[in-house]
């Protein structure tokens, strides 16, 4: 295996809380109050649907349309490897990632090479200090329990969105018995307002039970389906060990081709607060080219004041 090439979950898909839309001759990323599913293909009018997304709007034609819901499972039992959150410093011309951490400690590239140094968290880290150094959470879900490996990922930089999340996956894990990967779940959209989104509503991703399902009907379908592959000769555990490994392989997980996607994700056109940057998780059409131009006029402004700054 090539050492320092991350293997992560073959993507097939992506879902996102966002769109674009032209102002003023600029196609600019803004929040939205659904779902949508596409590929990972894109042409010149943005991200090419995916076939499910339209099938399962007929499925939920009783929100006028509208995705709200989507029938999920999870691929691995281990929440941490279907839900990959950290803190991260992107580099701000590159949009490569220059430190990851987890509040205790961080990987980081220095002048001596990568170390591995004490996270403070952004409020307290010295780096950080710009304030670009953000939560980014990357969740791996199977849609419509197709029968694959293949994942539809939903990138977001929203703490609503990661801690429910989070806190979900760790709950039921537990109560299955560690068989969260055979639970029949659905991502549901919810939305909520505070004093900072000056009460309009924000929109976060939680995870929940199917809709008529019970928590006790929900435990004896996963166990049912734990049964059916053990017969069939699905090892669960070694899947798990299999993706661990994959993700120890590199020292960040980020690709190449991502760049102009977490771009778009940590440095957004507009100052957002947390409902947009959540929101912003639906990558726009802007390319690397462009993404990056905005993003050096805006940094290039920062660090020509610091520069005349006293030390």
């Amino acid at each position: 295996m090539i050492k320092g090439l991350a293997i992560t979950p073959p993507i097939i898909g992506r879902i996102s809380i966002g769109r674009i839309v032209e102002k003023n001759g600029k196609r600019l990323p803004e929040k939205d109050d659904q779902f949508t599913l596409t590929t990972q293909v894109q042409n010149r009018d943005g991200w090419l649907l995916h076939p499910l997304d339209e099938q399962l709007r007929q499925e939920n034609a009783t929100n006028n349309g509208k995705l709200r819901t989507i029938p999920v499972r999870m691929l691995f039992n281990s929440p941490e490897l279907n839900l990959r959150a950290e803190y991260t410093l992107f580099d701000r011309q590159t949009g490569r990632p220059l430190c990851v951490g987890n509040g205790d400690s961080c990987r980081r590239y220095t002048p001596q090479g990568i170390q591995h140094l004490p996270c403070p968290s952004p409020d307290a880290c010295e780096l950080a200090r710009t304030g670009h150094c953000k939560p980014y959470g990357r969740l791996h879900v199977i849609v419509n329990d197709e029968e694959d490996i293949g994942t539809f990922i939903f990138r977001t930089t929203g703490f609503n969105s990661i801690r429910t999340l989070a806190a979900r996956l760790a709950y039921y894990q537990a109560v299955s018995g560690d068989l969260l990967a055979c639970l029949p779940l659905q991502l549901k959209l919810r939305g909520k307002s505070t004093t900072q989104s000056h009460r309009s509503a924000i929109y976060y991703v939680d995870l929940t039970l199917r809709d008529n399902s019970t928590l006790a009907e929900a435990l004896q379908q996963a166990k049912t389906l734990n049964q059916q592959r053990l017969e069939m000769g699905f090892q669960q555990q070694a899947l798990d060990h299999a993706a661990q490994a994959g993700f120890n392989n590199a020292t960040f997980e980020f690709s190449e081709e991502e760049i102009p996607e977490l771009l778009e994700e940590f440095y957004p056109n507009s100052d957002d607060d947390d409902s947009t940057t959540n929101h912003s998780t639906n990558p726009s059409n802007i390319n690397a080219k462009t993404a990056n131009g905005v993003l050096k006029k805006k940094l290039g402004q920062r660090l020509q004041a610091q520069s005349t700054s006293p030390n």
